[in-house]
């Protein structure tokens, strides 16, 4: 603590992200990046980006890649927020549409939504999981400030449906509540009844869907990420940032995501392996006797098999004793799981084999 600090900043608890190693040569399986590169049209549209034009701020209403989105998602621009990330997306929702009345969201969650409301004093109740990490939508139907959550969630990688959303978002609507659905992993997801929400924003204007670059498009170094929802949310949303700093986006970040929006079939193409990939991941843990949960996401959330004497915390450094990094939470209820990235075919059957040889350890 310093002495210069104020109350507030002394107050928070800020969020911890995922290691990224400067030294030694690692597996990367801890922070939910895609493993494949991002489209040849971005790499082309951010060359093409002239030196010249870096003395000049860059659009402060990101039209081009507004426009791009509004096309790829059959909405109009306005209906489009774009921002530095959907981390600091979701940071002007709780700013622009909550306070007051606690919001909800689950207890095991995205750990980003706890510091965003105690930093905008958004008071907030955590909603228990069932005893199978699912979300049960009756338990967001009454009073409340709002509901935010993500789809798939995080870490579970366990979706909910389409007809829980509309559900959910109908009783907020009722009472003037915001429901904003982060859908930074539903690119990943193959369920019947599950999908994007994008196309239920024409219908509720109460709901507020964010997605981001970073994950299904390969764009988690250029921070870009964007919201959908009626044109009274994004006001919303526009009047926070001009409000804190209107250039969010600069013009590397908007040459390259404005190319990756409009390459749809080279994204569902990886997405796709990602997708096999995480099919046969789950087929090899558990024939290694790991729990395995259904995930959704482009990352399986595991429990080692208990008879093998190791917790998951010790299982997660004998990973890394192998060069393979994972991501272990030690909080209640989820301790003993572990979160896993989808890698490369090859990265994947280096981590399968490494958990044998663990496993096989005395």
């Amino acid at each position: 603590m310093s002495d210069y600090w104020n109350e507030k900043t002394r107050s928070l608890t800020p969020y911890v992200p995922g290691e990224q190693p400067r030294e030694g040569k690692f597996i990367k399986l801890n922070t939910n990046e895609n493993p494949y590169p991002p489209s040849p049209l971005v790499l082309e549209a951010v060359h093409k980006v002239q030196a010249g034009d870096l003395r000049l701020y860059p659009d402060p209403v990101c039209t081009e890649l507004r426009e791009a989105i509004a096309r790829r998602y059959a909405v109009t621009p306005d209906q489009v927020f774009a921002g530095n990330s959907s981390d600091e997306v979701l940071a002007f929702t709780f700013a622009a549409f909550f306070s007051g009345q606690e919001i909800l969201f689950p207890d095991i969650t995205y750990s980003f939504y706890k510091v965003y409301a105690k930093l905008w004093e958004v008071p907030y109740r955590a909603i228990p999981l069932t005893l199978d990490f699912t979300m049960s939508a009756a338990d967001y139907l009454g009073p409340c400030g709002g509901v935010i959550f993500p789809n798939p969630n995080a870490p579970t990688g366990i979706a909910v449906s389409l007809d829980a959303i509309r559900e959910i978002a109908k009783a907020a609507e009722r009472k003037k509540r915001v429901v904003v659905v982060d859908e930074a992993y539903i690119a990943f997801a193959a369920g019947e009844g599950i999908g994007s929400a994008i196309p239920m924003t024409s219908e509720f204007s109460n709901l507020l869907v964010t997605r981001t670059f970073s994950k299904e498009a390969s764009l988690a170094g250029l921070r870009v990420g964007f919201a959908i929802g009626s044109e009274e949310l994004i006001e919303g949303l526009c009047r926070i940032r001009d409000s804190f700093n209107s250039y969010v986006l600069d013009r590397f970040a908007l040459a390259g995501a404005t190319a990756a929006i409009s390459d749809i079939q080279y994204y569902e193409g990886i997405n796709r392996r990602v997708i096999n990939t995480r099919s046969r991941v789950t087929s090899g843990l558990a024939a290694l006797g790991f729990k395995v949960l259904p995930s959704q996401a482009n990352f399986l959330f595991v429990s080692p098999p208990p008879e093998n004497g190791k917790s998951a915390g010790e299982f997660n450094a004998a990973l890394r004793e192998k060069g393979i990094l994972v991501r272990h939470f030690d909080k209640p209820r989820i301790g003993d799981f572990l979160r896993i990235t989808m890698g490369t075919d090859e990265d994947m059957d280096v981590f399968l084999k490494a958990c044998e040889d663990i496993l096989n350890t005395d």
